[in-house]
């Protein structure tokens, strides 16, 4: 499966897309209109390690939420991911077997390495 999960309007997901040559090929997904679903997100979980390294922190809602006080749980990480998909980490790109998450420069690097085998 070759899927991107990202936001239409986000200007860094749109950076790492055509950084990444534009992802022919690929299912693109925008969280926006349709936020990811359960069963996926929790097999992520299980690639990516937990679902906090899913979590976006850098959401406006995590300090209007009060979450940013909160010592939060693998359950807690799950749900407002599921009710809100700003506490998505973005992009999630699913390249086969493989998961890379957020746009740091390292992930990017590996995901561009992953994509020119």
């Amino acid at each position: 499966m070759r899927k991107i999960y990202h936001l239409s309007t986000c200007n860094t997901c749109k950076r790492v897309i055509e950084e990444l040559g534009g992802l022919p090929g690929f299912v693109f997904q925008n969280v926006r209109e349709k936020n990811i679903e359960p069963a996926t997100l929790d097999t992520l979980a299980k690639k990516a390690g937990s679902y906090e390294a899913l979590f976006n922190r850098r959401a406006v809602k995590y300090k209007q939420l009060g979450l940013n006080t909160r010592k939060l749980t693998e359950k807690d990480y799950r749900k407002y991911i599921l009710s809100e998909y700003t506490f998505l980490k973005r992009p999630v790109i699913i390249i086969d077997r493989e998961v890379f998450v957020g746009n740091s420069k390292e992930e990017i690097t590996r995901a561009k390495k992953y994509l020119s085998q």
